[in-house]
């Protein structure tokens, strides 16, 4: 049998044609896959401890106090936080109108370790939009400490609507105390309705909102954490948190919370002993409350930061405007440290931490430009 020819193997493309139209493959650094040189290590790092996560700077955005007078302030901050403030919003919320200017001057020439980047003056949503405002509220005014407003809501008005309207379109950053029942029904809706109603004009848009009391909002601390995941109330705080955040030009002030107690202060680091003496048992009874505040705070910042980012979000030490025989007292220094440790153990960034205890006070009070 003759041999049958095969057929001619075809060429192979070579080299120049494979490399004629390469694909192009996504790349990483070899920094991705490498840990760190650390010589004590192979492992990569972690998130920070939030022990020793701290902000750089601070600006207390909520220093309330009517005469103007910073001394217990400074008492309760010097060794906790009085090295890292920058600066503070000096709020004279309860001041007598009779009284305010000359608080303003004294306060605007005092010399001070502490900066006052604004002023927050007294101004009634209920009286309306002002026929003839005092001098310190003149239009276009260019004082030094910026002049800002602080107000009180309890209740929706047509009136309260027209103050809010006018003063936005004045260039003001008005602080709003809500102290309306917001567990009531309507009561979240009313409030979305004033900012809204009071927005609505281009002109109103000129100015900064910042709320008080609803980060966190007032609470029932008989209420478990576990119960407070599913009751009626925390649906609503999440539904209407969100609602808030689309409003132009509104911040949320992160105040110590209207719970009917006290602040839990921060126990000092107790030595291990073997017999446990009264003031160590007392020392983990703090912890122990402390770290409760601290999970029922965080259910409260997580909606806010979905809804507002870390972008629109003030720390301020003092409550909002107590209330009668509230007992819901706190020491500027005990809240910082609850605050901080707080929004650290939830894993946020650096910069996130500076733009909640400084940067963001400084847009939010920032003088309105011409």
């Amino acid at each position: 049998m003759s041999a049958v020819a095969l057929p001619p193997t075809p060429k192979s493309p070579g080299v120049g044609a494979r490399r004629k139209d390469p694909k192009q493959l996504p790349t990483l650094p070899l920094s991705v896959f490498t840990p760190p040189n650390t010589g004590t290590s192979d492992k990569f790092p972690g998130q920070p401890s939030p022990s020793t996560l701290h902000p750089e700077e601070i600006i207390d955005a909520h220093v309330l106090n009517a005469s103007g007078d910073l001394a217990g302030w400074k008492s309760e901050t010097g060794q906790t936080i009085g090295g890292r403030v920058r600066g503070i919003v000096l709020s004279l919320h309860g001041a007598q109108e009779t009284d305010v200017e000359k608080v303003v001057q004294d306060a605007a020439s005092a010399s001070s370790s502490t900066p006052i980047l604004a002023i927050a003056v007294p101004f009634k949503l209920e009286d309306g939009a002002p026929a003839s405002p005092p001098p310190y509220l003149a239009s276009g005014s260019s004082s030094k400490p910026t002049i800002a407003l602080t107000t009180t809501f309890t209740k929706p008005s047509q009136a309260a609507i027209d103050a809010l309207s006018w003063a936005l379109a004045q260039k003001f950053t008005v602080n709003i105390d809500v102290q309306s029942d917001l567990q009531q029904e309507g009561g979240w809706e009313a409030l979305v309705d004033l900012i809204t109603k009071a927005t609505a004009s281009p002109g109103a848009k000129k100015g900064k909102t910042v709320l008080s009391n609803i980060l966190p909002p007032p609470d029932d601390l008989a209420l478990p954490i576990v119960k407070l995941l599913t009751h009626p109330s925390y649906r609503t705080y999440q539904d209407q948190t969100a609602s808030l955040s689309l409003c132009a030009n509104l911040y949320v002030n992160f105040l110590p919370p209207a719970w009917g107690a006290p602040t839990p202060p921060t126990p000092p680091a107790a030595e291990k002993t073997e017999a446990e003496p009264e003031a160590d048992k007392a020392s983990r009874a703090d912890v122990k409350e402390k770290n409760e505040w601290k999970r029922r705070i965080k259910m409260y910042i997580g909606p806010a930061v979905e809804a507002f980012g870390f972008q629109r979000i003030l720390f301020g030490s003092s409550p909002a405007a107590p209330l009668s025989g509230s007992s819901s007292a706190s020491n500027a220094g005990d809240w910082f440290e609850l605050a901080r440790e707080s929004f650290a153990e939830l894993g946020l960034e650096q910069e996130d931490l500076d733009a909640v205890f400084a940067r963001n006070a400084r847009l939010a009070y920032a003088a309105p430009s011409s």
